[in-house]
């Protein structure tokens, strides 16, 4: 019998009722293991009151409470951190060492959400004018909503929900239909830790749950992360029903690397981040600018190292890198391989139709690299969201970032060099919202915000950090002026002496 995954409402496991199943297969095998809810707009109706009611009393909880509880659920996800890795790689196929990873990177935010009475703290101006001062104060929104992908099931929650709860708003989490159960588990532990029923909700579904949350009245901000069409979608139809929004899009991340640098760092660099996670992840490399003459010597040594990679299934400690999550994008993935060479670019490694002994209905593909490739053509232009690495050739550094500047995202980039000079330059020139020095992958550390600029980005707010702690609250400014108790009534004795 198919297991059944299904919403987490009000502190308990609530069964679907739309009778809609979406499956959860196994990326290693392609078996289907897992059916789960679809939430028809009634249930989101629900999870969206149980969130508010809970609001009621935790929206005026008092820091310490809402502290304690925190420290609690660290100690239990540092503790099930196995746990909460399994799920991830039974339901998207990541290796295990990267699901770690994902769930250590989640841990960050809960524990910069541990130390919010800092964040919190207001401002005071005294004696502005005669009596009168002049205080900021941030508050919470009320019922707040996050929108997940399939790439990070525990990870973006994680970025999103503690900092929330930890401002004292209440959450409904939509995480991806294709890999739910990393998030009932969290939620679970949740609870577990004491946070009060109805503060952290989990609702699965599609795009009727997407929308029933876009357009409830009582939702007064979505967060997103997710490919930069939906972004858009999600950005316009929250922002038009007057929610706050902060949506991330998809990227097409370059890594410039210059004449001097360090190529066998590089392609080390080029390797991991290209083909890490597959290729799944919003900051993946996935197109190497080299500038100069280094081009065919960088080329050979990531083709040498990416030879070697070990493709298999998530739980094979022995495997490098798992399968893709649907067999639906292995083939788009591949197409974009195959169709590479009629438009010009050299296929120095095909990974189409890689297939792993004894897994041979898995979602697997191998590692593609494509050289010399055209920035007109389609492996360029898109996010493929796969292992498949494009690299092209420039001849100075300037027509490298001119290059990479053309492009319509700006998530992640990195330039890898020994010149000081160079770096600084490139880090101030180029139009990107995360920027590494001989750093393939800069995903900032928690207490920093993460979020890209151009078609990478809706909204004002990045994610985490100081950006994720503005987008949870809202300020409110309070002018006072108190007459001085020695002008109070006569019949009135305050202890003052009078001013008369």
């Amino acid at each position: 019998m198919t297991k059944t995954v299904n919403h987490w409402i009000g502190g308990k496991t609530v069964e679907g009722t739309s009778g809609q199943y979406g499956p959860v297969t196994d990326p290693a095998t392609g078996a289907v293991t897992t059916q789960v809810a679809l939430a028809s707009v009634e249930e989101v109706d629900a999870a969206v009151a149980a969130a508010k009611a809970a609001y009621a009393t935790w929206g005026t909880s008092s820091l310490a409470q809402r502290t304690a509880v925190l420290f609690r659920y660290r100690a239990l996800l540092d503790a099930r951190r196995d746990d909460i890795a399994a799920l991830i790689t039974a339901e998207h196929g990541k290796v295990h060492s990267d699901a770690l990873g994902e769930v250590a990177r989640g841990l960050e935010i809960v524990e910069l959400a541990c130390g919010i009475t800092t964040q919190l703290k207001g401002e005071l101006s005294t004696q502005v004018s005669n009596r009168v001062d002049v205080s900021s104060i941030r508050q919470s929104l009320g019922v707040v909503a996050g929108i997940t992908p399939f790439n990070f099931p525990a990870m973006v929650p994680m970025w999103m929900f503690p900092l929330a709860i930890a401002c004292g708003n209440t959450f409904v989490l939509k995480p991806s239909e294709k890999d739910p159960s990393a998030a009932n588990l969290l939620a679970e532990l949740a609870s577990e830790a004491g946070l009060p029923d109805g503060v952290l909700n989990v609702l699965h579904g599609d795009k009727v749950a997407v929308d029933g949350l876009l357009d409830h009245p009582d939702v007064a901000a979505v967060s997103f992360v997710g490919s930069t069409p939906i972004a858009r979608y999600i950005h316009a139809t929250a922002s038009a029903n007057g929610k706050r929004v902060q949506a991330l899009g998809g990227a097409k991340n370059h890594m410039l690397v210059l004449p001097d640098a360090d190529l066998d760092a590089a392609a080390d660099a080029a390797v991991s981040a290209a083909y890490g996670s597959a290729g799944e992840r919003c900051m993946a490399i996935s197109a190497v600018v080299a500038v100069g003459a280094i081009g065919d010597e960088l080329v050979a040594k990531i083709r040498e190292r990416a030879e070697k990679i070990k493709i298999g299934p998530g739980n094979d400690p022995t495997s490098e890198m798992g399968p893709l999550i649907t067999a639906a994008h292995r083939d788009k993935v591949a197409s974009y391989v195959t169709g590479a060479a009629a438009q010009g670019a050299e296929v120095v490694l095909d990974g189409t139709g890689h297939t792993v002994e004894g897994f041979e209905g898995g979602h697997w593909i191998g590692l593609s690299l494509l050289d010399k490739v055209s920035t007109d053509s389609d492996a360029y232009k898109d996010e493929i969201f796969g292992p498949v690495l494009c690299v092209l050739r420039v001849d100075t550094y300037e027509d490298g970032v001119a290059l990479m500047n053309a492009s319509p995202f700006g998530n992640g980039t990195a330039i890898f060099t020994r010149d000081g000079g160079a770096a600084r330059r490139f880090q101030l020139e180029i139009e990107a919202g995360m920027v590494g020095v001989n750093v393939p992958i800069p995903v900032p550390v928690g207490y920093h915000s993460f979020g890209g600029w151009k078609d990478s980005l809706f909204g004002d707010h990045h994610i985490y950090g100081n950006d994720g702690v503005h987008f949870y609250t809202r300020g409110k400014v309070v002018t006072t002026r108190w007459p001085d108790p020695a002008d109070a009534p006569a019949g009135v004795d305050l202890g003052f002496p009078r001013n008369h």
